[in-house]
């Protein structure tokens, strides 16, 4: 109840901060909600299923480019482009993750990371440029606010936004709640005795895939239009490697510390250039390495921990 009612009210103070926001700051905010999406999906992932998916950049595009493809080559609405890229991602999210379903630890992260390296190249080929517009990309325009709004595009958009995070976020953590949740974190800890149980672990590893896949779809479909733009060089593995530090960053084990997690990929990368440009990496790395020596279950971790802290002192 605690934390329905905090999620409303950090809902409600987020959404006033949209309203009032430079186009700007909507900009970003939206940004860090799209990144928050993708991070969730990952949490479910990795922290519930203990899959380490280091391709998650590429969902992100799928999702991206369904989203351009269908406002720009066919006219139709923002507000489809969600459910769409949710549904394509996921498809491919659960054909990819049959295969590697048993595939753990390393040779998962390896295979992911082909996918992640591989994809920016399928986008630029030759045989998907009357889709994808190869190398040049596909402008993407904003959907306008309704109903007479004195919103400009970018701050209608974050409202959008707003609202789709809040919904995901909450369905993800009642996801991890839930009976599946309980069955994919068994999977994680115990895969020989969920077996034993009569667990079908390929079929939930590749469910959970896709959903985590769903969300980064998703995401990529917020964060193309945030843009109004999408082309392939936008979704390297470094990009992959972003989402996975936001993940680690935030907790691995937390919906809501991917707020936190998408927050840190967005800024401190800028926060870090400002200090030096010339060693903006050194910089960050070193941000990093102190946040995780800090805060070795993340952000959401650290709150968890000063929280009980607090509780047993009075």
């Amino acid at each position: 109840m605690k934390r329905a009612l905090a999620a409303v009210i950090l809902v409600a103070l987020s959404a006033v901060a949209a309203w009032a926001a430079t186009d700007f700051a909507a900009f970003q905010l939206t940004l860090v909600l799209s990144y928050a999406i993708a991070i969730a999906g990952l949490s479910l992932l990795t922290g519930c299923n203990g899959q380490f998916s280091l391709g998650h950049s590429a969902f992100f595009a799928l999702g991206a480019y369904v989203a351009a493809i269908m406002i720009e080559r066919y006219g139709l609405s923002f507000y489809w482009t969600l459910p769409a890229a949710g549904i394509a991602s996921f498809c491919a999210g659960f054909l990819f993750g049959w295969p590697v379903a048993r595939l753990q630890g390393l040779y998962l992260a390896l295979a992911t990371f082909t996918l992640a390296v591989a994809t920016p190249q399928i986008l630029k080929a030759p045989f998907l440029e009357a889709w994808t517009g190869g190398g040049q990309g596909i402008v993407v325009g904003k959907p306008s606010a309704p109903f007479g709004l004195p919103l400009g595009a970018d701050r209608w958009l974050c409202l959008v936004s707003l609202a789709a995070t809040g919904f995901l976020l909450v369905l993800a953590a009642r996801l991890a709640e839930s009976r599946f949740g309980r069955i994919i974190i068994a999977i994680r800890d115990n895969p020989v005795a969920a077996q034993t149980s009569g667990i079908d672990i390929a079929l939930y590893k590749s469910i959970t895939f896709g959903i985590s896949a769903a969300y980064a779809g998703i995401a990529g479909a917020i964060a193309a239009t945030a843009f109004g733009f999408v082309g392939p060089d936008s979704f390297t593995f470094s990009f992959a490697i972003a989402l996975f530090v936001g993940l680690a960053v935030g907790g691995a084990e937390s919906i809501w510390g991917s707020l936190i997690g998408a927050a840190f990929i967005l800024f401190v990368p800028n926060f870090a250039e400002g200090i030096s440009k010339n060693l903006a990496g050194a910089v960050y790395g070193i941000i990093l390495i102190a946040i995780v020596y800090l805060m070795p279950s993340g952000a959401a971790g650290l709150l968890r921990t000063a929280s009980e802290k607090m509780r047993i002192t009075s």
